[in-house]
Order: C-alpha cells, then sequence, then structure tokens
C-alpha cells in the first residue's frame, strides 16, 4: 500500500494570525507547525531549513506529525488559505490529447496550431498570473464579462522552490475564456489573463512524498446545489513530463522566488457548458485533496489589489 502524502496547509485564527500546518494526505487535521517549532512560521523557514537538514527528504518536517508538543487543527473549523503567496503563475497547454481536440474544434482557422504542439519538441507555456491575482481555497474566482463561454481547467500544479528546484505539487484551477481564444489564437493573452482566473490549494503535497504521474483528477460543478459537470482524468495520460515543463520554463527565464506552473488539464466540458456567476466548481486530485471555488463576474468595484504608494 503506497503511502500518503505528507501536505502542508494554511489558515487564519479567529485572530487573524496566519498559521501553517502538516498532515499525512489530505487528511480533516493538521498540526499547526508553529506549536511544534515556533521558527516555521512561513514557507521560506521551512525551505530554508530544508536546504540545511533535509538530505534529499521530509522524514525532519513529518516528525511533526508524533512528536510534542502537537496541537492539532480541524481544518473545517478555520479560515482556509493557499501555504503560500507565489511570484508568478505559468501554465502549459496542450499536453493531453482531450485539449488538443478541443482547441481544435473551437479554433476558427487555427487547428493546425493546437495539432503541431501536442507533438512538437517545444510545449505550449503561458504567462497566467502574478501572485497577487490568484487565490485559494474557498475564494471567489473571476468570470469576464466580455466572454459567453468560460469553462474551468482542472490541472495538476507543480510548485517550484526559490533554486527552481520543485517543492511539491497542488491542485489548480486555470479558467479559460474558450469562445475569445476560439476566435483568434493571437487572443491567448486575454482568454487565460484576467482578475482572479486561477485558483490553488488546498495543499501542498511536499515532492518525493506523491508520485505525481499516478494521480487522479476530478473536476465537479455545482450549481443550485445540483451536479452540472462531473469528469475526470488521471496524470498517466499527460503526453509532457514534469521535468520537461520546468527545463523549458526555466530555459531563458530568471524564475522569481516562488513560482507556480500548471501542467495542463485534460478534462474539456462539453461544448454546451459554460459557466455561470453563482457555480461552486471542486478540483479534486488524489493525494492533495479538494479545491473548492465559487465564480462571480468580474466588475470595476471588485479589485481588491493593494494600490501602489505614491512616491
Amino acid at each position: 500500500m503506497q503511502r500518503q502524502p505528507l501536505n502542508l496547509w494554511a489558515w487564519r485564527d479567529r485572530a487573524q494570525e496566519f498559521h501553517l500546518g502538516i498532515s499525512e494526505g489530505p487528511s480533516p487535521v493538521a498540526v499547526d507547525l508553529a506549536a511544534w517549532d515556533p521558527a516555521l512560521t512561513s514557507m521560506e523557514a521551512i525551505w530554508r531549513r530544508h536546504q540545511r537538514e533535509g538530505h534529499g527528504d521530509w522524514a525532519w518536517l513529518g516528525q511533526a506529525l508524533s512528536d510534542e508538543p502537537r496541537v492539532q487543527v480541524e481544518l473545517s473549523r478555520v479560515t482556509m488559505e493557499f501555504p503560500l503567496t507565489l511570484d508568478e503563475l505559468w501554465a502549459a497547454g496542450v499536453t493531453y490529447e482531450q485539449s488538443r481536440e478541443a482547441r481544435t474544434r473551437e479554433s476558427q482557422g487555427g487547428e493546425d496550431f493546437y495539432r503541431k504542439v501536442y507533438d512538437a519538441k517545444r510545449p505550449e507555456l503561458f504567462f497566467k498570473a502574478p501572485g497577487s491575482r490568484v487565490v485559494g481555497p474557498d475564494a471567489v474566482m473571476g468570470l469576464r464579462p466580455d466572454s459567453g463561454w468560460t469553462v474551468p481547467e482542472p490541472e495538476l500544479t507543480v510548485i517550484l522552490d526559490p533554486s527552481g528546484e520543485i517543492f511539491g505539487y497542488t491542485a489548480g484551477n486555470d479558467l479559460s475564456a474558450r469562445d475569445i481564444e476560439g476566435e483568434n489564437p493571437l487572443y491567448l493573452p486575454q482568454a487565460k489573463m484576467f482578475h482572479h482566473g486561477a485558483a490553488l490549494g488546498p495543499s501542498i503535497a511536499l515532492r518525493d512524498s506523491l508520485i505525481p504521474t499516478q494521480l487522479d483528477i476530478q473536476l465537479t460543478v455545482f450549481r443550485g446545489g445540483m451536479v452540472v459537470l462531473d469528469d475526470r482524468t488521471h496524470t498517466s495520460r499527460m503526453r509532457r513530463s514534469l521535468p520537461e515543463l520546468v527545463q523549458y520554463l526555466t530555459t531563458a527565464w530568471p524564475l522569481a522566488r516562488w513560482t507556480g506552473l500548471m501542467t495542463g488539464t485534460g478534462i474539456v466540458p462539453p461544448d454546451d457548458f459554460s459557466l455561470q456567476p453563482g457555480d461552486e466548481i471542486c478540483v479534486a486530485i488524489t493525494g492533495i485533496g479538494t479545491l473548492r471555488n465559487a465564480v462571480r463576474t468580474i466588475h470595476p468595484a471588485w479589485v481588491d489589489l493593494p494600490r501602489p504608494r505614491s512616491s
């Protein structure tokens, strides 16, 4: 029987203080890391200590699950967050056959681009969002007001640490305005880049505690409490390897300190399906847990980013 991965979680308590926790697998209960070691209050601190004493595995951090003091937290009773704020989020496209076929169908005159990139040596990679535009578990995602055909794309997402190495894996939801991209492939940035158009979470499964090619991915969409979409795929169907995608991303792009890379989707909703405001999207990945997000239409008043300070 395969051992459960080590998962990192984040939440805020009633005083709005940030906490990091660890569990074995996507458990409903996590151990508060600060109670075990007061220095472990950020992903940066965890990474730096791992650099000093990890020796290639996470046994040192796994000790928090059995050592004292051990403070256990029920995750259903706290406000969940993603364990870190990324500097950048990138994405890969057309890494599954289903995605190639869907892009070919919807494209108006650009079909050959999608057929060719699936088999090409160089993968399709594109910038998805700065970290400030990415939301975590239970947060609201945005729908473009100028799109009438937006769909969720559930994706295994790689987290790269400040050294450019794979730190762990999480679930991602890459919203895509298919009508905008289908009209012209050059509209890809507008089809992919919009406020709160990406979500990550709920946990990060640490590298070497999870086998990324052996994961089920399930997508479920609820509307008014009813299931309107339910589909699944498996990461073994991905044409590209994760090291390959990371290599192309880092070839001529020095990475920011923490970077996410969505690895493409193998689930394509029917052509007559589009998200509606109020829909709840659930992306479940083996060993990581279920990422839940509602969606609403983006409005100028809904921009909660910090304003630039005057110089």
